[in-house]
C-alpha cells in the first residue's frame, strides 16, 4: 500500500501536471489575448518601484504573455528580460514592446543562475509556476536587495445580478472559471497567496500587499472575447466551448463593467 506522502506526492504530480497543460493553453490565442485582457494601470508599476526605494536597473518577468506588464516597467526605462515558455506569446510580445526588451522563451522553471537582477517579477503567472524550489529560484534571480514582485487578481463582473446569471448560463458545462489559491488561503484572509507563501519563507523579508483598483466597461462580445483567453474555457472541446460562450452572450447586457482589482504583492531579498 502506498504511503500517505507518496499518495500526495502522486496527487501533486497530477495537479502540476494539469496546471502546466493550462499554462500552456494560451499561445494559441495570443493575438486574442492581446486584444481582450486588460492591461495593469501605471500605478502597478508605481507601487512596485516606490517599494523597491532605489534605481532599478535591470528586471526579469516570469511568464510574460504578450506583455501587458513587460510594457509597464519598460516605459521607466529598465531594461527588461522578458521569459515565457511559448514561443507565441513572445512574438505577440514582440509586437508590442521596446526593442530594449530582451525576450527568452523559457518556463521559469528552466532559466539558469547567472544573470542577476534588481527585479523580479510576475504578472498574473505566478500560480502556473512549480513551487518546489519556487523561492530559492526567485532569490538566485535576484541582486542582494532586490525586489520580487506579483501583481494579478480574478477578473469578473461588476453587477452581482449579471455575474449570477453568467455563473447560471455556464453552470451545465463549467462549475467555476477562477484558480484556487495555490496553497488554499481562504478569499477571505488578510493576507493572500503568493504573501503568505513569501512570509513563510526563510529568504525574504518585508512581505507587503496592497490592491490597486481596476475597472473597465466592454461590450458584452467583448467579455466573451475576455472569456476565451481564459485558461479554464481554453480546455474545453471547442464546440462545447462555442456553446458556452452562445450560452452567456445571450444573458449579457449590451454592455458590461469588469471589477479587476489587482491584488501586489512585494517581498525583499536581503543585503
Amino acid at each position: 500500500m502506498p504511503s500517505r506522502k507518496s499518495a500526495a506526492n502522486a496527487r501533486n504530480s497530477v495537479r502540476m501536471l494539469g496546471m502546466s497543460g493550462r499554462a500552456l493553453s494560451f499561445g494559441a490565442v495570443a493575438e486574442t489575448y492581446e486584444r481582450f485582457r486588460p492591461g495593469y494601470p501605471p500605478a502597478v508599476a508605481d507601487t512596485v518601484l516606490t517599494y523597491a526605494g532605489r534605481p532599478v536597473l535591470t528586471a526579469l518577468e516570469i511568464g510574460a504573455g504578450t506583455g501587458k506588464a513587460t510594457r509597464l516597467f519598460a516605459a521607466h526605462g529598465i531594461m527588461v528580460t522578458a521569459t515565457d515558455p511559448d514561443a507565441a506569446m513572445l512574438t505577440e510580445l514582440r509586437k508590442h514592446v521596446p526593442a530594449t526588451v530582451t525576450t527568452v522563451g523559457a518556463a521559469f522553471e528552466d532559466l539558469r543562475p547567472g544573470t542577476t537582477y534588481g527585479l523580479v517579477y510576475a504578472a498574473a503567472a505566478l500560480h502556473w509556476t512549480d513551487p518546489e524550489g519556487r523561492w530559492a529560484r526567485v532569490a538566485a534571480l535576484l541582486e542582494p536587495g532586490g525586489v520580487f514582485a506579483s501583481f494579478g487578481g480574478p477578473v469578473h463582473l461588476a453587477d452581482p445580478a449579471v455575474d449570477e446569471v453568467v455563473r447560471a448560463a455556464r453552470a451545465p458545462f463549467l462549475d467555476s472559471d477562477d484558480i484556487p489559491s495555490p496553497d488554499g488561503t481562504p478569499a477571505h484572509h488578510a493576507m493572500q497567496w503568493p504573501g503568505t507563501e513569501l512570509q513563510r519563507s526563510a529568504g525574504f523579508t518585508d512581505v507587503r500587499q496592497s490592491v490597486v483598483p481596476r475597472r473597465v466597461t466592454m461590450t458584452a462580445a467583448d467579455y466573451v472575447g475576455l472569456l476565451s483567453t481564459v485558461s479554464a474555457y481554453l480546455q474545453l472541446p471547442p464546440p462545447v466551448r462555442e456553446q458556452v460562450f452562445d450560452r452567456i452572450l445571450r444573458v449579457l447586457p449590451p454592455t458590461v463593467e469588469i471589477a479587476g482589482d489587482i491584488i501586489v504583492h512585494l517581498a525583499r531579498l536581503p543585503l
